[in-house]
C-alpha cells in the first residue's frame, strides 16, 4: 500500500470510530490492526500489540506518570490545597486578593502536580464558593480558576510535557525548564487580566478583604508543605541528583508525609486517592499502548516521513509552517483532549517542524500552551466542565466559557511572545546542565 492511503485510511478508520463512540485508545488501535494485518498475520500482530502494551507498563520513565498523578490525588484530597489558596487570599490584603490568590495558588499547586483537570479541581473546590461569597462576578470567578488550572500544564511538573518527551525522543528535564519562565510570565499575564477586568467592570471585583489576618503560624503550615514538595522535585531534577522518574517518587512520599502530618488526609482519602490514581493510569496506560501501536504502523509505511517530504515540496516559508501547525492545534483541541492529541498527532507533526528548522524543546512549550488553549475551548474544553460541576448549579457553562474567553487571549499573547522571544523558553535549559 502506498503512504497515502496508509495515512488518509488511518484518519479515517480513527474518526469513523471516535464518531461511532469507541474511546480513543480503543479507536487506535482498532484503526491501526487492519494496516497492521497487511504486514504482519493475525498471530504475529496479536503478539506484537501484546509486546507494545507491555513495553509502555515496563517503561522506566513513564513510572513518573503515576507518581505525578498519586502525588496530585493526595493534594487534593488533602487540606494542602485549601490552606495554599487561604494563605494566597487572606495573606494578600489589596482589591481582588481571592482572584489575584486563585493565580498564585494555581501556580503553585503546578509546581507540585501536572495535571490542569487536577489544578482547576483542588483549587476552584475552594476558591469557587468563596469568590462568590465574596461578591466577584461568576465569569470573572469561574474564568480565573478554569484559566488558573493550565498553569499546571506549563510549570514544571507537567504530564503534557513529559508526554511530549517521550513522543519526540526530548530530554524532559530541559523541557520541565523551558517551561518555567513562560510559566511566570502566563501567571502574570493572568494577574494582568484580572487588573483590566476590575478596570473595566469594577463590579465585578469587590473591595479588599478586611477580615481577620493569617497568624504566621498558619502561613507556614499553608505554604510549607507546597514549598517542601516543589523544593524536592526541582533541587532533584535539576540538581542532576535525580532523574524525573526517582524525583517523582520522593515527591510522593514527601507528599504521603505531609499529607497526614499536616493535611489532615486519612486512611480513606489515602485510598481514594490511590483507587483515583489506578483509575486515570487505567485509562492512560490504554492510550499510551494504542499510541504506540498507532504510531509503529505509522512509521512502518514511513507516512510522517513522506508527508513532511511532501509538504517541504511547496516551499512554504518556516513561520508559515510553524502557524499553520499552530492554528491546526487550536481547531483540533475543541473536539479532542490534549493527552489524546499527543499520541495520534505528533509522530506526524513533529518532523515536519524539524524539518523546517524549528528547535524541538522549544516547540514542546508551543505545543503545551496551545494544549492550554484546548482545555479551554468549546465543546471538549475539560477544564470548563470542572469549574461548571464544583459550582454546583450556580455558574453556567456559558458563563465559565465567556469568563475563560480574556484568559484564551492571554494564551494566544504568549504565543506570539514565546515566537518573538524563542529565548524565554531556550534560555534556563541552556543555562543549566
Amino acid at each position: 500500500m502506498e503512504w497515502y492511503e496508509v495515512g488518509l485510511g488511518l484518519l479515517g478508520l480513527l474518526v469513523l470510530l471516535i464518531a461511532l463512540g469507541l474511546p480513543i485508545p480503543f479507536a487506535l488501535a482498532a484503526a491501526s490492526l487492519p494496516f497492521l494485518w497487511q504486514i504482519q498475520t493475525f498471530n504475529t500482530s496479536l503478539v506484537s500489540a501484546q509486546l507494545k502494551l507491555w513495553g509502555v507498563w515496563i517503561n522506566y520513565i513513564l513510572l513518573a506518570v503515576p507518581l505525578f498523578v498519586f502525588l496530585g490525588e493526595l493534594i487534593s484530597r488533602s487540606n494542602i490545597g485549601a490552606s495554599l489558596y487561604e494563605f494566597m487570599h487572606r495573606g494578600v490584603r489589596i482589591r481582588g486578593s481571592a482572584a489575584y490568590g486563585s493565580i498564585g495558588a494555581c501556580a503553585g499547586f503546578g509546581a507540585v502536580c501536572g495535571s490542569s483537570m487536577v489544578g482547576s479541581l483542588t483549587i476552584g473546590g475552594v476558591a469557587l464558593p468563596e469568590m462568590l461569597r465574596l461578591g466577584y462576578g461568576k465569569r470573572l470567578a469561574s474564568g480565573v480558576l478554569a484559566a488558573g488550572g493550565t498553569l499546571s500544564v506549563l510549570l514544571p511538573p507537567s504530564l503534557i510535557l513529559l508526554f511530549y518527551g517521550i513522543v519526540t525522543d526530548q530530554s524532559i528535564g530541559k523541557l520541565f525548564m523551558a517551561g518555567v519562565i513562560p510559566g511566570l510570565i502566563l501567571a502574570l499575564l493572568f494577574v494582568l487580566v484580572v487588573v483590566l477586568w476590575g478596570w473595566l467592570l469594577p463590579h465585578d471585583v469587590p473591595e479588599r478583604d478586611r477580615g481577620p489576618r493569617m497568624r504566621l503560624v498558619q502561613m507556614v503550615l499553608s505554604l510549607g508543605p507546597v514549598l517542601l514538595i516543589g523544593a524536592v522535585i526541582t533541587v532533584a531534577i535539576y540538581g542532576g541528583i535525580a532523574t524525573p522518574t526517582e524525583a517523582a517518587a520522593v515527591a510522593a512520599l514527601v507528599t504521603v508525609v505531609l499529607a497526614v502530618g499536616v493535611g489532615g488526609l486519612r486512611w480513606k482519602g489515602f485510598a481514594e486517592a490511590l483507587m483515583s490514581t489506578m483509575r486515570t493510569m487505567g485509562y492512560l496506560g490504554l492510550l499510551l499502548s494504542a499510541g504506540v501501536l498507532f504510531g509503529f504502523v505509522l512509521n512502518y509505511y514511513r507516512v510522517p516521513q513522506q508527508f513532511t517530504a511532501l509538504f517541504l515540496t511547496f516551499d512554504l516559508a518556516p513561520w508559515m509552517v510553524l502557524g499553520m501547525v499552530i492554528l491546526f492545534y487550536i481547531v483540533l483541541g475543541m473536539f479532542l483532549e490534549p493527552v489524546s492529541m499527543t499520541f495520534i498527532t505528533l509522530p506526524v507533526i513533529v518532523p515536519l517542524v524539524a524539518a523546517a528548522g524549528f528547535d524541538l524543546i522549544w516547540f514542546g512549550i508551543i505545543y503545551t500552551i496551545t494544549m492550554e488553549i484546548a482545555v479551554l475551548t468549546p465543546p471538549v474544553g475539560l477544564n470548563l466542565y470542572v469549574i461548571q460541576g464544583i459550582s454546583r448549579g450556580q455558574v453556567s457553562v456559558g458563563d465559565v466559557i465567556i469568563g475563560s474567553l480574556p484568559f484564551i487571549g492571554a494564551l494566544v499573547v504568549l504565543v506570539g511572545l514565546m515566537i518573538l522571544w524563542p529565548e524565554a523558553a531556550l534560555w534556563l535549559p541552556q543555562r543549566v546542565k
